[in-house]
């Protein structure tokens, strides 16, 4: 079930229905539960175990560290956790990248090898809910939170809907406190929902969707000739919108959606084409997954306590180990990798100039470099390969022999024009959050613009197609 689908709008009906009627709170919590299983389970009921196995090994060993009388019988409980979702996600998501890549190794040694056709399905969100439980078990065992008091708020917060396929990643003291006590939306809180949801529909079905993914799959996924200078940075462009509004619509409505609820959940994305330089990106895009892993991966391998050259090494480790997570294929680490160097780089530069400090002008032309470079990034994220990559990136440099033209001039008059309008809008609001620019904004032009994006959805007669984030 996806959020801009005719299904989820009836199931959300309901959900929210059953959520203000007149039962109990457990009940309630009962009925969100369940109403999350469903969720689920229209993707692949059978994968609703994994759920489970990952929900009940997390809690029993979560209250087991804290019974533990000795720190060897805490450890243990924090490995077995630890071993248990990453081995499924290891199995689900790089199980067939492994043996392709143990394939080729041995092959490079003379050795042929034919192993079984690989054919495991992936299930979805497996990344999201895996790292949201792990961060459980790992603050209770590092002694950042006590377990939570109840397996039905736990359960809930691993399973809640809103966030359980594509985030944002929440972590246990964010969301579990929030079951303890009766919520029930407030009337500003519905209003200001149903307006996040209808942004972020607008995003994924209008923008991503309809506009701009047809121009991306044109240069792309082309199977003929390799494209002109100008196509090449057009469907980059046009990709670097779509990722945004693809993912950011995904989180706005899930935010929407929880706060329809009378539950809170964390910005996600902070207008992150304004970011000047990339450590400045990663506190904007993707936030939920940047923080954790600062916290429990970044910080783990030495941080910036243990020397320059072990900060280094912590920050490519962590980027590369991003990357990987994003996908399993050797493009996405190459993804993470270029952005490991450029936090390297950027954080050399601040050493090396410290006290620098740089004008307007030139925080703007950094923004600008800052916004070219994440694109060349982009360009490993959305290639199939790195054949693929590679036509891409010498046609954005010109040195393509006999390129042809791949994209019509209208369609890629609409793809400037609504990255030119995105990356203006986040310069726009780079200090502001969207919810004090709705308040300052009369009501008749916010009425007006959310009547206009409501129309544009229910105009907008796509085929319903599912996050790119999903596959992660």
């Amino acid at each position: 079930m996806i959020f801009n689908s005719l299904t989820f709008l009836v199931f959300f009906a309901i959900v929210l229905a059953l959520h203000n009627a007149p039962f109990s709170w457990r009940q309630k919590k009962i009925n969100l539960l369940l109403a999350s299983y469903i969720f689920y389970a229209a993707w692949n009921p059978p994968f609703v175990i994994l759920l489970w196995i990952s929900t009940v090994v997390d809690w029993w060993a979560a209250q087991s560290m804290v019974r533990a009388k000795s720190e060897r019988t805490r450890r243990a409980w924090m490995i077995t956790s630890v071993v248990v979702n990453l081995g499924m996600l290891g199995y689900f998501k790089y199980g067939g990248f492994l043996l392709q890549n143990f394939v080729e190794l041995v092959g490079s040694l003379g050795i042929i090898y034919q192993p079984p056709k690989w054919d495991i399905v992936l299930p979805v969100g497996i990344s999201f809910y895996t790292f949201a439980t792990l961060s459980y078990t790992l603050d209770v065992y590092l002694r950042r939170s006590k377990p939570a008091g109840s397996f039905l708020n736990y359960a809930l917060f691993v399973t809640f809907f809103p966030h359980l396929v594509a985030g944002p990643i929440m972590r246990p003291t964010e969301l579990v406190p929030q079951f303890e006590q009766p919520r029930r939306a407030t009337a500003h809180q519905i209003y200001f929902g149903l307006a996040l949801v209808t942004l972020g529909l607008f995003q994924k079905v209008v923008l991503a969707d309809g506009f701009l993914g047809p121009v991306v799959e044109k240069v792309y996924d082309a199977h003929k000739g390799v494209p002109l200078a100008l196509d090449a940075w057009v469907a980059t462009l046009a990709f670097s919108g779509q990722i945004f509004c693809d993912f950011a619509g995904y989180s706005t409505t899930a935010i929407g959606v929880a706060m329809c609820l009378g539950f809170a959940m964390p910005d996600n994305f902070r207008f992150p084409y304004a970011a000047i330089g990339f450590s400045d990106f990663w506190r904007r895009w993707h936030i939920t997954l940047s923080s954790w892993l600062r916290d429990y991966l970044y910080i783990p391998l030495g941080g910036n306590r243990h020397g320059v050259a072990r900060t280094y090494a912590a920050l490519m480790g962590t980027m590369l180990l991003g990357g990987l997570w994003h996908g399993a294929n050797w493009t996405f680490v190459v993804w993470g990798g270029l952005h490991g160097l450029y936090l390297s780089t950027e954080r050399w530069l601040k050493t090396r100039f410290a006290g620098f400090e740089p004008g307007r002008f030139c925080l703007v032309m950094i923004g600008a470099l800052t916004f070219v470079l994440i694109n060349i990034t982009w360009v490993f994220f959305r290639a199939h390969d790195f054949t693929g990559a590679a036509t891409v990136l010498r046609s954005m440099a010109g040195l393509q022999v006999k390129p042809i033209g791949m994209i019509g001039a209208l369609p890629m008059a609409y793809a400037l024009a609504i990255v030119t309008g995105i990356v203006g809008t986040h310069w726009a609001m780079r200090d502001k959050t969207l919810e004090i620019a709705i308040e300052r904004t009369p009501a008749w032009a916010v009425g007006t613009a959310w009547a206009a994006m409501a129309v544009a959805v229910v105009a907008e007669q796509g085929t319903g197609s599912a996050f790119i984030y999903f596959q992660f």
